[in-house]
């Protein structure tokens, strides 16, 4: 998936300026890419040269004008058919695992400290995630609309509870096996 087709979903709900999707994508867990400025402004220039969106500009006193693009037809048609295609599966990209896969090479001391700094990281990310769900605010249009959004902040959390949880039985199975210092 590209960056593209969220920032045409974003703009189903309304119109936006750059900087306001800007914000939205780098504020939320759902969103994996970077939101730099470059990254969007960009596609939004694509977009926008492709008919998927419109652009209006502001004039703003005593700031630089803001340009707000909405989505036209054509777009939403674009966010459709996406809509229609196959799911791709979850990446997977654990930098711990690959860290993991080589901590033989460490004695127990350090590989105790290494498990308990990821479990503490784990825990910390968890905290604060669920602490952005509580705050986000999505447009609810619609009952299912809302259901569905609820879920996708559970299944967010849910991994960090999942990781958590496998973070802990690591340590765990390494103090049955006598690793821990």
């Amino acid at each position: 998936m590209t960056i593209q087709y969220a920032i045409l979903g974003l703009l189903s709900w309304q119109s936006f300026a750059g900087y306001d999707l800007k914000k939205i994508i780098s504020d939320s867990e759902l969103f994996y890419w970077s939101g730099s400025n470059n990254q969007i402004y960009r596609t939004l220039v694509q977009l926008h040269e492709d008919g998927l969106v419109s652009q209006e500009v502001q004039e703003q006193e005593n700031l630089p004008a803001r340009k707000i693009y909405t989505l036209t037809e054509k777009g939403r048609a674009e966010l459709h058919e996406w809509l229609l295609t196959t799911p791709e599966l979850p990446e997977r990209h654990n930098a711990f695992l690959i860290q993991l896969a080589w901590a033989d090479a460490l004695s127990a001391a350090d590989l105790a400290a290494l498990v308990e700094r990821y479990a503490g990281e784990v825990e910390t990310h968890l905290l604060l995630l669920q602490e952005k769900v509580r705050r986000w605010l999505y447009p609810a249009r619609s009952n299912r609309e809302d259901f569905l959004w609820r879920q996708i902040n559970e299944n967010l959390i849910a991994h960090d509870r999942l990781e958590l949880e496998w973070a802990q039985s690591l340590r765990a199975g390494l103090a049955e096996m006598g690793e821990q210092p």
